[in-house]
């Protein structure tokens, strides 16, 4: 072979090769092509499947778990809690007003007594009266006024009534009431002031 010829192999042998790399390039890249690409999570799936890979018996999910539950009863109990002490102020938020409001309530039962007596005088009077205290008491029952109801004969209670002093009685057993002094009323449920009685005790021989 010449000289010549040998140059001329040799030149064409790297072009030969070079267009062998370009066809297995071309060839990698539309096989890349053609593999399907991976499709993309949402957040929400992403943490599904976060949720599904986790152990359930793992120690820190446990503990993560209750403490979850530890914030949730606290957040129930402080709400609880809050509607409580906001129901007993719209309760008893009228009870200083009411206090001050009792003493003309109790003039309206002194006139009332007194006018009683002077029937046949006073008739008219005693009729306005009288009116005007039922207005009162129904206005200020809306609010949770009541009276505490007491009768002379009744057995005394320390829960509602208050002893003033000790009277003998022939005609009751000890430890009954035998006049009512003062009237006693509640806020709702809570005693706001007890009625104020004289109370029996057995005579000394």
């Amino acid at each position: 072979m010449s000289e010549e010829n040998k140059e001329y192999n040799q030149e064409q042998e790297p072009t030969e090769s070079g267009a062998e790399a370009e066809e297995t390039s071309s060839a990698e890249r539309e096989a890349t092509e053609q593999e399907p690409a991976e499709p993309e999570l949402s957040r929400e799936e992403l943490e599904r499947l976060a949720r599904e890979k986790i152990c359930p018996e793992c120690p820190e999910k446990q503990e993560m778990q209750k403490e979850i539950a530890q914030v949730k009863a606290d957040a129930d109990n402080f709400r609880k809690r809050m509607a409580r002490e906001k129901d007993q102020y719209c309760k008893y938020a009228t009870e200083s007003l009411l206090e001050d409001i009792l003493p003309v309530l109790d003039n309206l039962e002194l006139a009332l007594q007194h006018g009683r007596k002077m029937q046949d005088s006073c008739g008219d009077m005693l009729q306005g009266v009288e009116m005007t205290n039922k207005v009162m008491l129904d206005t200020l029952k809306k609010h949770g006024l009541t009276r505490i109801e007491v009768e002379p004969g009744q057995e005394f209670d320390p829960r509602w009534h208050e002893a003033m002093y000790e009277e003998e009685r022939e005609d009751m057993e000890r430890g009954m009431v035998c006049q009512i002094i003062q009237t006693g009323y509640l806020l709702n449920d809570r005693l706001l002031r007890p009625a104020k009685v004289i109370v029996s005790k057995e005579c000394d021989n």
